[in-house]
């Protein structure tokens, strides 16, 4: 990888002199009068939002903002509490929660489907509760910790015996990884055929109801065969995202996963990350695949969810400003899938969202948001998918669709790149404004700031942002500590 400053970095400014001739004739035709755009892509998780929200914010915002798809949480029976994790925690596959009814379940497809927006539905078929105790899940439906009424029973599940209480211990042990209880979780014996039959009959229920494909939630605790014979029996275009977090040191690793799927890219967000913390910039590997990284084609990319906005993330809802810039350079990066993430805050990593007194989940509206809060409540949705950069980067993806990105430029705390002949992106972490000048292949003229003048940024005859000049193959932009700016085609005034 070029380190900031080398000249690999930086090479782009010789391409843009190159094409300058080429584009003087461009830049007497005025504004392109329509420019091409890819289909939607990007995907968006809206966590523990009841389905009747998920529905309008569909209508509202999924929709017009260019959103491909919504990942819901999951919408089967789970076991009767308030935490979030308690809907990891399945009692049974009955379609009632604390998320909604069977019927207001189906309502949100197709409102979602009428909209342009596929539902993917968060499927826990790795385990069941994790409760020792006998109990009576949210809709009523009586379980024990290996006994499911009507679905599974003791000889359905997997008892390790290799470790004390059968619980995973050694994470570099695959037998563990894919035999024991992940934190007391009964453990499906995926491999049975009993077992097989009644998950994918599951599925399939989901499917009759318009859902397009499902998460995988621990697929790494599932052999890969298991999976691939389980979804194997779906029909033909279910789109499937496994679950697999990456580490080195691991047997079970994302790649065996990508033969029937996608799976969650976690190496995205590490590498990322530290970057935008520090202001050392340096370009991902351009040409192939990325190291640690599935292939583009298999990868879903996110900043964070809602395990690791919990755990391991280092960027969240919380950094406001720096978690924009985030989500800016991923949607205007070439690699991978993007998936945007939108909970609610919290102080308790434990506290589930807000909650009526029958133990439903609370609706929650959208509509007066416009950007990160300095600060939020506990509970308070954080409404990602409702700020102008967001909308105004799923527009820039849509522009640049297929063109590859080149290698950027880094200035202090500033850094940049292009989607050849279509985008730039620019962003400063730092503390202080900084001026920094992006060679790039766009046509000389003036183009609107899509981040702070979002999706529609010309207004009439000027922006509803900041406005860029694009002149001589550079365009330089003025950043403001701790902010993004983007132009595209489309922008051109």
């Amino acid at each position: 990888m070029p380190r900031p400053g080398d000249p690999g970095i930086r090479r782009g400014v010789l391409a843009a002199c190159a094409v300058t001739a080429m584009l003087a004739l461009a830049a007497c035709s005025g504004p392109t009068p329509s420019v091409e755009r890819a289909a939607p892509d990007a995907g968006i998780q809206l966590f523990q939002l009841p389905w009747s929200s998920i529905a309008e914010e569909c209508e509202t915002r999924l929709g017009p903002a260019g959103f491909a798809w919504v990942l819901t949480s999951p919408p089967n029976e789970s076991i009767a509490r308030e935490e979030w994790w308690a809907s990891y925690q399945p009692v049974s596959y009955g379609l009632n929660s604390r998320l909604g009814t069977r019927d207001e379940f189906a309502d949100m497809v197709k409102r979602c489907d009428a909209a342009g927006v596929a539902v993917i539905a968060d499927a826990v078929i790795n385990h069941m509760t994790g409760q020792d105790a006998a109990g009576t899940g949210f809709a009523g439906t009586p379980y024990a910790h290996d006994e499911y009424p009507g679905l599974y029973g003791p000889d359905d599940f997997h008892h390790c015996g290799l470790t004390p209480g059968d619980d995973i211990v050694d994470y570099t042990s695959r037998e563990q990884v894919q035999t024991c209880e992940l934190v007391n979780l009964a453990d499906l014996d995926t491999s049975g055929e009993q077992v097989q039959r009644t998950i994918v009959a599951y599925l399939d229920d989901l499917l009759s109801l318009g859902v397009a494909g499902f998460r995988i939630d621990a697929a790494k605790h599932m052999a890969a065969d298991d999976v691939a014979a389980i979804v194997g029996r779906l029909p033909e275009g279910t789109r499937i995202m496994s679950e697999v977090i990456r580490s080195a040191r691991e047997p079970v690793q994302p790649e065996e996963y990508t033969g029937f799927g996608e799976v969650f890219e976690f190496s995205y967000a590490r590498d990322l990350d530290p970057q935008l913390e520090s202001g050392v910039f340096a370009d991902p590997e351009l040409e192939g695949d990325r190291p640690a990284h599935v292939p583009a084609d298999r990868a879903v990319v996110f900043i964070d969810n809602h395990d690791t906005e919990r755990g391991e993330a280092d960027i969240t809802y919380r950094d406001g400003r720096l978690y924009v810039i985030a989500n800016a350079l991923m949607l205007a990066d070439d690699y991978g899938t993007p998936v945007v993430y939108s909970g609610y805050a919290f102080s308790d990593r434990d506290s589930g969202a807000p909650a009526e007194a029958d133990g439903t989940v609370s609706p929650a509206s959208c509509a007066d948001a416009g950007g990160p809060a300095e600060s939020y409540a506990d509970g308070e949705r954080t409404c990602v998918q409702a700020w102008p950069a967001i909308a105004g980067m799923l527009e820039f993806r849509a522009v640049a669709g297929a063109a590859p990105r080149l290698e950027g430029v880094s200035d202090g705390d500033a850094y940049g790149f292009e989607r050849e002949g279509r985008g730039v992106v620019a962003v400063n972490v730092g503390d202080e404004t900084q001026t920094l000048a992006v060679p790039t292949t766009l046509p000389s003229g003036q183009y609107c700031d899509v981040v702070s003048g979002g999706k529609d940024a010309i207004d009439g005859e000027g922006c509803r942002g900041a406005a860029y000049t694009v002149d001589g193959g550079v365009v330089r932009f003025e950043l403001a500590p701790q902010t993004a700016a983007a132009i595209h085609l489309g922008s051109r005034r």
